[in-house]
């Protein structure tokens, strides 16, 4: 499993090689190709350079937690990689939604009806349908986004009946310092249950087990951008 510390200041392309030579492994264990795990390259609070650093080494697929940060790296990058696909990971404001309508290629933390209609209405005025997937709070954690374990099922419905959106899969993010298998196990089982293909749960210090679990998509930042610079208070 991936040492997220020990490539704090290895080059990106380096990084980058490791981290998708650890999917490949993580694949082979679990008997599964490597081409059914989306490496997600979670470049927030990262500058645009090490971006532009990622797409030379082949990367295509980056997240970003806030939209307004997505909107000052990504567009400027489209026109020269067509290929590029942006996730939106982090919790989203309901007056936020038609930016990240304009930005992103997939939002992965629908998470409540407010948020469903104000996605719902900035597709319609934006002419763009970004793939949705819900957040679920597997933890039940209060400070944590993400739909209750047993509200789910009610609020797939919700969004694909009312609000005539199509939901794509699931993402989760495991309480810290809790065994991540069995929040994984619950977000497979939920997503089979409804028909749902994708799965993006696993980060830099646990990907191989979402992978074991079935993750579509592992969400990846430390282990190749190195330790995030926050701005100084």
């Amino acid at each position: 499993m991936s040492d997220a510390s020990s490539l704090a200041d290895a080059p990106i392309p380096a990084a980058l090689a490791r981290v998708k030579a650890e999917i490949a492994e993580a694949c082979a264990r679990a008997g599964r190709s490597p081409d059914s795990v989306q490496l997600v390259a979670v470049s927030k609070t990262h500058p645009a350079e090490s971006v532009v650093q990622a797409l030379a080494a082949g990367q295509t697929v980056f997240g970003e937690n806030r939209v307004q940060e997505a909107q000052g790296k990504f567009p400027a990058l489209r026109p020269a990689h067509p290929e590029l696909r942006l996730h939106i990971i982090g919790g989203l404001q309901t007056n936020k939604a038609r930016d990240a309508v304009r930005v992103a290629d997939v939002i992965e933390s629908l998470d409540r009806p407010k948020l469903a209609e104000a996605l719902a209405a900035a597709m319609a005025k934006e002419g763009r349908r970004p793939e949705l997937l819900v957040q679920v709070n597997t933890g039940e954690e209060p400070q944590k986004s993400g739909i209750a374990r047993a509200e789910a099922g009610n609020f797939l419905r919700v969004c694909q009946e009312e609000y005539g959106l199509s939901i794509s899969g699931l993402m989760c993010i495991p309480p810290a310092g809790e065994d991540p298998v069995p929040h994984f196990a619950f977000l497979a089982e939920l997503a089979a249950r409804h028909g749902l293909k994708r799965l993006s749960m696993g980060m830099s210090g646990d990907f191989p087990l979402a992978i074991a679990q079935g993750a579509t998509h592992v969400r990846v930042g430390t282990a190749i951008f190195g330790h995030r610079p926050y701005p100084a208070a």
